[in-house]
């Protein structure tokens, strides 16, 4: 009569033996490994937040002002922009005439000049005066100048540094040189000066009067300060002026016979200045976001797991500490003055009509409260949050480096302890596989046995 026993496969029986044995030990490992990799993401993405939000503090530190000014014109005449020293006020100007650049005309310059005729030539722009070389500029190699070379001497000469601009055109067939100033002024006339040259062709041609020709006349920009009759006449070779304080004004169009002057208005940039605050807001609450999300509790009815820093005691003050901030006063004037007041979720929300309203009655207080983040003379909202945040974003000595590196020291000793319990699950599945090895062996031996004894006690029927 055969026998029975259990049938055992030694590997996937060791393997779960050996599995069960570690089990306990493994999954508390895991949910550490599990809670210390959070951790580590966690904080990369507090850093990450927080260092965008500084990022945006000093881009409004570097404006050196919160409220913007503009300066506008009563008419399409040119565009003003006002830094942060303007004064508000209207002003009246009368634009006569436009600065101008010279352009020359050269002709009857052979487009075949010998080479043997060539030499160095001066290129005179106002007071500047700047040598070409002609000796070297046969790029074609066929011996003789051509306009075009010509005019690429005069561009790559060393000292130009683009001071003037040489090209060529054709009229009734012929190549003619012209010469183009980059700057603007009745003294930035343009001409050339071929007295250093071999006698010839090309030396008699730059030195012949009738062969050049204005183009383009070189004139100085005429602004009157109030009106023509009975203002200020600002003349310069430049049609960008800055004769008010804080305030930089382009021309782009004169004025007719007769017009009246226009009106440049320089005062509080409302729109600006709302934009300013609104990159703040937005700035705040992309930070809180993400210290919500951070710091969430979890709801078991809506399946939302708990933030990895829900328990953190530390990051919840940060929170406390920065609503504290904001509800500061200066001169008697807060935030909430300005439009900019607290949501119960820690977020921020600007009414645009209250800070226009507001700006309009004391512009200053807004700057004052408002501060700066810079590191010589941090002050204000700007400069205190600044500093509070730097406690934690500080490579060297922030929060944030600080725990990193405790949890990176954490991460290290669990790898170590995984190494141990991988050793420890390896040395018991070698056991279990030799023991359930051998026990297999010995159910074949009792078997074979048994299948013997069946066959020599078995009667026949």
């Amino acid at each position: 009569m055969a026998t029975t026993a259990p049938t055992y496969d030694p590997k996937s029986t060791a393997t779960q033996l050996a599995t069960i044995s570690i089990q306990a030990r493994q999954s508390i490992l895991t949910t550490q490994n599990d809670v210390a990799t959070a951790t580590d993401k966690g904080l990369a993405s507090l850093r990450s937040a927080m260092s965008t939000f500084e990022n945006t503090m000093s881009s409004m530190s570097s404006k050196k002002t919160v409220v913007a000014t503009s300066a506008t014109f009563s008419s399409t005449v040119g565009t003003a922009t006002a830094g942060m020293s303007a004064t508000a006020g209207n002003y009246s100007f009368y634009v006569e005439q436009l600065a101008t650049a010279n352009q020359a005309q050269y002709s009857n310059i052979s487009d075949t000049t010998p080479m043997s005729e060539t030499g160095t030539i001066n290129v005179n722009v106002g007071l500047t005066t700047f040598a070409v070389d002609l000796t070297q500029a046969d790029s074609s190699g066929d011996g003789v100048l051509s306009i075009k070379e010509l005019a690429t001497a005069i561009n790559s000469a060393a000292g130009n540094t683009s001071k003037v601009t040489a090209s060529t055109m054709t009229i009734g067939g012929v190549q003619q040189l012209v010469l183009a100033s980059s700057e603007t002024g009745a003294a930035n006339t343009v001409s050339l000066d071929g007295s250093g040259l071999p006698p010839g062709a090309l030396q008699t041609s730059l030195a012949t009067p009738g062969n050049r020709k204005d183009l383009v006349v070189a004139k100085d920009a005429i602004v009157y300060l109030g009106d023509k009759a009975t203002g200020t006449k600002i003349q310069q070779a430049s049609n960008t002026y800055n004769v008010i304080d804080g305030v930089s004004m382009t021309f782009t169009k004169a004025q007719s016979v007769g017009e009246n002057p226009v009106t440049l208005t320089v005062g509080t940039d409302t729109s600006a200045t709302t934009a300013n605050l609104q990159g703040f807001v937005d700035g705040w609450n992309k930070l809180i976001g993400t210290l919500k999300t951070l710091t969430d509790a979890g709801s078991v009815s809506d399946g939302t797991s708990a933030g990895v820093f829900h328990a953190d005691a530390g990051i919840q003050a940060l929170r406390t500490r920065m609503q504290a901030v904001l509800r500061q006063a200066s001169g008697g004037m807060s935030l909430a003055n300005f439009g900019i007041t607290g949501n119960r979720d820690g977020t921020l929300s600007l009414d645009a009509g209250r800070l226009t309203k507001t700006l309009a009655a004391n512009p200053g207080a807004l700057d004052t409260l408002m501060g700066n983040n810079t590191l010589n003379s941090p002050s204000g909202v700007l400069g205190d949050l600044d500093k509070l945040l730097g406690g934690w974003t500080d490579t060297t000595a922030g929060q944030i480096s600080k725990r990193r590196d405790v949890n990176a020291q954490l991460q290290d000793s669990l790898l170590e302890r995984q190494a141990t319990l991988d050793k420890q699950y390896e040395t018991a599945y070698v056991r279990y596989l030799n023991q359930f090895t051998t026990l297999q062996t010995l159910q074949a031996q009792m078997d074979s046995t048994t299948s013997m004894f069946d066959a020599m006690f078995s009667k026949d029927d």
